[in-house]
């Protein structure tokens, strides 16, 4: 039995009616050089021998009464590995649309909270003989650092496998009584005065730079502004609105597209750079010509927010929620890809120092002082109000997601791609997630299916703006190149 921590249960309190809390990715995989068939009866043989090498795989959410304390991962006494690994087909040859049509309708479904939070989909019919595994697990147990870390206990460095030692069969614990998580609670609760000195003292040292956040948020509620009716600044500046901050729907689309790594390091290294700040680039400026198409781009530059990971040597390998966020301006206002390349990495440059101010730990120790049941309910006002879409704090979250550099094998299959699938709410109806494997980056994009209806060209344009750098890395010393507008590519 473990505790799930203030940041974990935060998660859970995020899901509503419209919005989901888990995560995913889409493996796809070549079992042309398999040694064996991957089929829907050997994926569940390889997870049902890794199973107990991963405890949270067959443990359910048990809540504490009246919502006093942080819920609980205890055994599932009922844990049926078939209800969780599935099999789905496109009809031969599966087209990239009819893979990411499938692929949002299973995403957009919630996990079951009765039963261990994670589903895996084996979908055949791809073209040119590929294949792809779909898994989805709810962000209460795992963050990108986590969930990459579960992926190489499930993957292979050999199309052979590795042999894993036997286990004891499966004898799950006693659930544990109401009495004795109230028990636990009480403690918890007796030891509050202390932690709130604590986290009071830290968060005191970080006023300043907390402050920079909030003050424009405060400044928009209350409707307080400068003598010139400009809204109080801040580091980054209030979100402004566009097509995707609005209240979603509970329907999904996902969008993916794979480039070279070593094309992202040439545009790197010709200025100096780092991939993020490629990735950033690339994302502001196809973000930019999506909002051009739609007569929706703001003035001022959108507001990204990054996830940042805090894991320490000793939580490297534990599942859960280690992560804090920065929030970066995103030049999208710019019309130069260049100069889009150079705000995205200075930007990016601040927020990290900004981010780096915070006390390591701050965010969970904030989240774990609150009950469940106020964290709850401040979520279901906050969202009954409306806020979130409101006054968003940010316009969409970029996240990166550490992937293997070496081949490795899922059921004998060769991973060609691991795409990315993160959570969209209310006030961020986007999401574009990347990943790294096999020499190339895996664009993963998730949106509200009313709000981003097409995606698919959000992913098109990312692939185009990579181009359209290149060309200015061939020649960096020369004026900066014209981006390609949609309908000239």
């Amino acid at each position: 039995m473990k505790q799930l921590s203030g940041l974990d249960a935060a998660f859970l309190s995020l899901e509503t009616h419209n919005s989901t809390g888990h995560v995913g990715g889409l493996c796809v995989v070549d079992p042309s050089e398999s040694p064996t068939v991957l089929d829907l009866a050997a994926l569940t043989a390889l997870l049902g021998e890794r199973v107990p090498l991963i405890p949270l795989l067959h443990q359910r959410l048990r809540y504490v009464p009246l919502g006093l304390d942080q819920p609980y991962w205890i055994d599932d006494e009922n844990f049926d590995i078939e209800y969780h690994v599935r099999e789905i087909s496109l009809p031969t040859p599966g087209s990239d649309a009819q893979l990411t049509e499938q692929v949002s309708r299973l995403h957009a479904r919630p996990l079951d909270r009765r039963r261990p939070l994670w589903e895996a989909y084996l979908i055949s019919g791809l073209a040119e003989g590929l294949l792809a595994v779909y898994t989805k697990m709810h962000h209460a147990a795992i963050d990108g650092v986590s969930g990459a870390e579960l992926m190489t206990i499930l993957l292979d460095l050999t199309p052979e496998g590795r042999r894993v030692l036997p286990t004891t069969p499966f004898a799950p614990e006693p659930k544990p009584s109401k009495r004795a998580m109230l028990a636990r609670a009480a403690v918890s609760l007796a030891s509050s005065p202390v932690q709130a000195a604590r986290i009071a003292g830290d968060l005191g040292r970080s006023l300043p730079l907390v402050g920079s956040y909030v003050t424009p948020y405060v400044g928009a509620i209350l409707g307080r502004e400068h003598d010139d009716g400009a809204v109080i600044a801040s580091a980054v500046g209030l979100a402004p609105k566009t097509p995707f901050n609005r209240e979603i729907t509970p329907h999904r689309r996902f969008a993916f597209r794979s480039v070279d790594l070593a094309e992202v390091k040439t545009v790197k290294n010709a200025f100096g750079m780092s991939v993020n700040d490629v990735v950033m680039a690339m994302s502001a400026g196809a973000l930019r010509r999506w909002l051009i198409d739609h007569d929706a781009l703001p003035a001022v530059p959108l507001v990204s927010m990054i996830p940042v990971s805090v894991r320490d040597e000793g939580s490297k390998s534990a599942l859960g929620n280690k992560v804090s966020a920065m929030l970066a301006s995103l030049p999208t206002h710019l019309d130069d890809p260049i100069a889009r390349l150079t705000a995205a990495h200075r930007a990016t440059k601040i927020a990290k120092a900004q981010q780096a101010a915070i006390p390591p730990g701050l965010i969970e120790n904030v989240t774990d002082f609150a009950p469940p049941a106020l964290v709850a309910r401040a979520a279901r006002v906050a969202f009954a109000m409306g806020l979130p879409h409101r006054i968003p704090p940010f316009n969409l979250v970029i996240s990166n997601v550490p992937g293997p550099n070496v081949d490795v094998y899922l059921a004998g299959a060769k991973m060609v791609a691991n795409y990315p699938l993160s959570v969209v709410m209310d006030g961020q109806g986007l999401n574009i997630t990347v990943s790294s494997s096999g020499g190339r980056l895996h664009f993963g994009l998730l949106g509200c299916r009313e709000l981003v209806p097409d995606i698919d060209d959000i992913a098109g344009h990312l692939v185009t703006e990579l181009q359209t750098l290149l060309r200015g890395a061939d020649q960096p010393n020369l004026a900066p190149v014209t981006p390609i507008r949609r309908e000239e590519a």
